[in-house]
């Protein structure tokens, strides 16, 4: 990321959140912000391991059961620009009210599902809508701190919490059932409270300058006329699928080489791309040595490489590596990428850019395990 991005990005976080000046301001509002976005994230994995127990449970095949990860996935599309518009419209606080009615609603039509596969998938969907709400405001939120590490911190810990997700998952399937871990994005609400108190200060200060521009692009669709927004969300569409194609597949792999169980498997993937979201930092601190041309350039060669690892790879530890690299690109160029998508457009104009920036990403969520389960039909590895 330039030193243009960050000074954009922090310009309107300056202004607006005058109490998190400084570098301890902006760490302790970054690891907030991450606390908020990481347990969508790891709902979106949590399933991943124990699908085939679900399917079995569910009397279907693990194609069908994949919905409840992509599901989840079309969930937070839908609520990224439904939410994103909430929060233009009505602001922050708004927003975060609006995601946790949506993830309690969410809870109660899992839990009222019994064993149908449609219901649990729609139950998902509304929890996803929920998460979904609460990382459009840790972005969004992070974009107003002075300098990019905020930014940088929240993609780590969605990274953490997405790759955490597949232990967590797994263990709390073993331990109270395979429908807990479907659940696993509501501790996010433990975060609330503090976030409503800071998005509190940062509204008032902020005022209404932006609330025009917010009505005049409910989804922030213009940002997709300026090229360098386009070349940048193209990146992360990219980085996404092939991260969240991973999560879905490396793991079946790792476990095919090896006999290991799913909670196993579980500590052993969570540990390689929970490395590797950790290490991303590095990438986001290089990234305004290297220019954004040739940080895209390098966070897309190593996605590719990591997918012909994981794909193709006859060991399991290089499975694993391949898994790792690919979070660790992807976390980097959620933080690194997001800052150039919001500098690319006018700083009014920032709030949507970013809300469709996630869509992007969020589409690559949905698309990854479908495509990785469908790969894995083909080459004999599954129904």
């Amino acid at each position: 990321m330039s030193t243009g991005t960050r000074n954009t990005a922090a310009g309107a976080g300056a202004r607006s959140a005058p109490a998190s000046r400084g570098a301890g301001g902006t760490l302790r509002a970054g690891l907030l912000l991450a606390a908020l976005a990481a347990p969508g994230a790891a709902g979106l994995s949590a399933p991943s391991l124990v699908l085939p127990a679900i399917a079995r449970d569910l009397h279907t095949g693990p194609g069908p059961a994949a919905w409840l990860m992509s599901g989840y996935g079309l969930g937070m599309m839908l609520g990224t620009p439904l939410l994103t518009g909430t929060a233009g419209r009505r602001g922050p606080r708004a927003l975060l009210l609006a995601s946790a009615g949506a993830l309690l609603i969410g809870v109660l039509v899992t839990l009222a599902a019994g064993t149908a596969l449609g219901p649990l998938v729609a139950g998902r969907a509304v929890l996803a809508v929920g998460a979904a709400g609460f990382n459009v405001a840790a972005f969004q939120l992070a974009a107003r701190q002075p300098d990019a590490r905020a930014s940088g911190l929240v993609a780590i810990g969605s990274a953490a919490g997405g790759t955490a997700g597949l232990f967590i998952g797994a263990a709390v399937a073993a331990g109270l059932g395979w429908r807990a871990c479907l659940m696993l994005p509501v501790p996010a609400l433990a975060a609330l409270p503090a976030a409503l108190r800071g998005c509190a200060a940062a509204q008032t200060a902020q005022g209404t300058g932006d609330r025009p521009a917010a009505r005049r692009s409910f989804l922030g669709l213009d940002s997709l006329a300026v090229p360098r927004f386009r070349t940048v969300a193209a990146v992360m569409l990219v980085l996404a699928t092939v991260n969240f194609s991973l999560v879905y597949g490396a793991p079946r792999r790792a476990a095919a080489l090896t006999g290991w169980s799913a909670v196993q498997t579980g500590a052993v993937a969570s540990l390689a791309t929970l490395s590797g979201a950790l290490l991303s930092w590095l990438l986001v601190r290089a990234a305004s040595r290297l220019g954004l041309q040739r940080t895209a350039g390098l966070l897309l060669g190593v996605s590719c490489t990591a997918l012909a690892l994981a794909a193709f790879a006859p060991w399991a530890p290089l499975v694993l590596l391949g898994a790792g690299a690919s979070a660790c690109v992807n976390a980097a160029g959620q933080g690194v990428l997001t800052g150039a998508a919001a500098q690319a457009v006018a700083p009014q104009r920032q709030p949507e850019a970013i809300g469709l920036f996630n869509l992007v990403f969020l589409l690559g969520a949905a698309l990854g395990p479908q495509l990785a389960a469908f790969g894995g039909r083909i080459a004999g590895l599954g129904p």
